[in-house]
């Protein structure tokens, strides 16, 4: 038997709306408030899962 290192992957995602100046200060607002746990994904932010081989060893 051989033994394999299998990654799974949870995606999560969430639209958030801020207003600013430009794109940049954009994802700095949103950056800021996901540091400050003031954003949390969670299940309902739920999109897939993705299964891959990250190691196969002989024995």
């Amino acid at each position: 038997m051989k033994k394999y290192s299998i990654e799974v992957l949870e995606v999560l995602s969430r639209i958030v709306e801020v207003e600013a100046s430009d794109e940049e200060g954009a994802i700095k607002q949103v950056r800021q408030k996901y540091r400050k746990c003031e954003i949390v994904l969670d299940d309902s932010d739920y999109k897939e899962t993705e299964f891959s081989v990250k190691d196969e060893k002989s024995e």
